[in-house]
């Protein structure tokens, strides 16, 4: 499977943006990308979408995410689908999940609050 969709994206890198946003999704007003991997992605989303394309990273310090059972495992943490996007992206907010349910909270509801004006709320 993987195999199968590193061939798809090596032809045709916005293949599974264009996939899911030909849903009848498509004329939501607000599209919460949750996985993103690559720069081609979030390049896709910019160039099809750029007026309304806001990006989010959510991120954690190695030490919180070894307390939460991570373990680098070579070949797999190092590749691009893990940490392309380490660099070279411009956010429009940086989540950092380190701290306390509050502290999380805090930092959405920035996020939040730019949805509801998308939605008109």
């Amino acid at each position: 499977m993987i195999r199968w969709g590193e061939a798809r994206r090596s032809a045709d890198p916005g293949f599974f943006c264009r996939l899911a946003t030909q849903s009848d999704g498509a004329r939501c007003p607000v599209w919460l990308i949750s996985d993103a991997r690559r720069r081609s992605d979030v390049d896709w989303f910019a160039r099809h979408h750029g007026a309304v394309t806001r990006t989010v990273r959510v991120s954690a310090s190695d030490d919180t995410r070894r307390k939460r059972g991570w373990v680098f495992t070579p070949g797999i943490d190092d590749m691009e689908s893990e940490c392309g996007l380490d660099s070279g992206v411009q956010w429009d907010w940086n989540i950092r999940n380190d701290g306390s349910d509050g502290d999380l909270d805090s930092q959405l509801q920035e996020i939040l609050s730019h949805v509801e004006l998308q939605l008109g709320s």
